[in-house]
């Protein structure tokens, strides 16, 4: 248990909970010890684009704690729909974080690294200046502002990125399904983040959750760094399958409508002001989530 985890948590909604951060999020507080009554509200149930039907739904169930893992996920799409993404990843965030201050709960908010420019070249601190460069980090950066502008003790803003994990479209899996069927893969080697397993990241939101941290910004992705490339090398070196199959390429060879941070690197600091433990090692991590993604052991 960590330093900080003194707070009970007897009913928790969780909002994208089909996802696969939601989902995962569901999983692990279904089987925690203690475990709350866990609602979990896909977008059946829970829609951020009707902010009288999130607030409604608040007042009916009552959770102590929301975790919102719902939002407008389609990176490349909100560059084209920047509005309709906005409404649900900043509109919607409000609704929620009215919904948490009307009835006393408190709210766990994911974001993203998209928040900054990726110019830096070294760690993001949870205080730096923001400055997204797309679409979906500036519809994200207005969910931060309004969970933190409502809510200055109750709200939690937890940036992530990179993320992988069973039950959901990913980079890990997608090069999983490659290596099955190319004989090489081409990989940008000029990003570069931390990949981040969802399993780490749901647990991380619990204990959160359960804790006397402050509320705030806290950075939810696993330690160390890498790019693209080296991530799919060291998951043909899980599949047993070689890794020089994988070649590097720069951005360049993938043309996209989003502008993308070329560094995704955030640091950590937060967690130890709070008495907590920041994410493990990314590579430690995916050893560990293996089975889960390919249904067996390395």
């Amino acid at each position: 248990m960590e330093a900080t985890e003194g707070r009970s948590v007897k009913r928790l909604l969780v909002t994208g909970a089909k996802g696969m951060l939601g989902g995962a999020v569901v999983a692990e507080a279904e089987r925690a010890s203690e475990a709350p009554d866990v609602l979990a509200c896909g977008r059946d149930l829970l829609d951020l684009r009707y902010p009288d039907g999130v607030r409604q739904l608040l007042r009916e169930e009552r959770p102590d704690v929301v975790v919102n893992c719902a939002g407008w996920t389609a990176v490349d799409d909100a560059e084209t729909h920047e509005i309709d993404a906005l409404v649900v990843n900043g509109s919607g965030v409000r609704a929620l974080a009215l919904g948490c201050e009307e009835i006393g709960a408190r709210l766990l908010h994911i974001s993203t690294d998209y928040v900054f420019d990726g110019t830096a070249r070294t760690p993001y601190p949870e205080d730096a200046p923001t400055r997204p460069i797309n679409a979906y980090g500036r519809g994200k950066l207005a969910g931060e502002a309004v969970v933190l502008g409502l809510l200055p003790r109750a709200g939690y803003v937890v940036r992530t990125g990179w993320l992988y994990g069973a039950g959901g479209r990913n980079f890990v899996q997608t090069m999983i399904a490659l290596e099955r069927s190319r004989d090489t893969v081409n990989v940008v080697d000029d990003q570069r983040g931390q990949p981040t397993w969802t399993g780490d990241l749901a647990a991380r939101l619990l204990s959160l959750a359960r804790s006397d941290a402050p509320p705030g910004v806290y950075h939810g992705t696993s330690g160390g760094q890498t790019t693209w490339f080296e991530l799919a090398r060291e998951v043909f070196t899980l599949l047993g399958a070689d890794p020089s199959r994988v070649r590097p390429v720069s951005s360049a060879a993938f043309p996209s409508p989003t502008a993308r941070p070329a560094y995704s690197v955030l640091g950590h600091d937060r967690w130890a002001v709070a008495g907590m433990r920041p994410l493990r090692h990314w590579r430690e991590a995916l050893h560990d989530a293996w089975p889960s993604l390919v249904g067996g052991p390395v």
